[in-house]
């Protein structure tokens, strides 16, 4: 597929596959595209980010977002959900319990969002609609992705996102912030850390050696990284080592 990437500030990851580094928080948020589906791998942190992705999405591809894979339940991740209609919204199973409102919109506002911006997210924040457990195939039209429910580690509700190489494209792996480049992995109060060393042996096994690792702050990095963080995961907060 032949889009220019960079003219919209994304970073092209593969055929149909890039990425934006959204500002201020560095999250990703990741597009995948088949012959009649668009995949948006998180939303961004308040409905004016995601209103930018909306547009950023149907300029790129002339079409709309028609499916929606968030990561897990941080605020910086799913704040711009509610700025697609229509679309078919997945996430690990569980994660509804943890989009609390009034939880969601303080830890947005902690983190430096506005008040207002942070009210109107949570007040039309949009749970979603399928629920994964294990393994979950997404047809996107002549391209499948696999969404898999890898966690709890960074919380208790960690989806990851495998594209299959395709067209010369290595194999893809979306991390959330199971992986993070630009700093240490945060472990917040939701955060399961004995569990977090095996949801990264998890997307080891999905991706293996040769697949690209999206993280879900930071630059883009190989199975040598993640092994590496899973390492240094294990003698912060305990688990056996590789």
């Amino acid at each position: 597929m032949d889009v220019r990437w960079e003219e919209f500030g994304w970073e092209r990851l593969g055929d149909g596959v890039g990425r934006r580094r959204l500002p201020i928080w560095d999250a990703t948020a990741a597009l995948v595209a088949g012959e009649s589906s668009l995949l948006l791998c998180d939303t961004g942190a308040t409905l004016r980010e995601g209103a930018e992705l909306r547009a950023q999405a149907e300029a790129l591809f002339g079409r709309r977002v028609t499916h929606i894979a968030l990561s897990h339940p941080h605020f910086d991740h799913v704040l711009g959900t509610a700025a697609f209609s229509g679309v078919q919204v997945y996430g690990a199973v569980g994660i509804e319990r943890a989009l609390g409102r009034e939880a969601i919109r303080a830890d947005a506002v902690g983190h430096g969002v506005s008040d207002r911006d942070a009210a109107e997210a949570a007040d039309l924040l949009v749970p979603p609609h399928h629920s994964v457990c294990g393994e979950w195939t997404l047809e996107l039209g002549g391209r499948q992705v696999l969404l898999a429910n890898v966690g709890p580690g960074h919380s208790g509700h960690d989806l990851a996102v495998l594209v299959p190489a395709s067209g010369g494209s290595p194999e893809i792996v979306f991390c959330g912030d199971l992986v993070e480049e630009s700093g240490e992995p945060q472990a917040g109060p939701d955060a399961v850390p004995s569990r977090w060393p095996a949801a990264l042996d998890r997307l080891l096994s999905l991706g293996g050696e040769d697949a690209v690792y999206v993280p879900g702050h930071g630059a883009v990095v190989d199975a040598a990284f993640v092994r590496a963080q899973r390492d240094g995961l294990a003698v912060r907060f305990g688990g056996a080592g590789s």
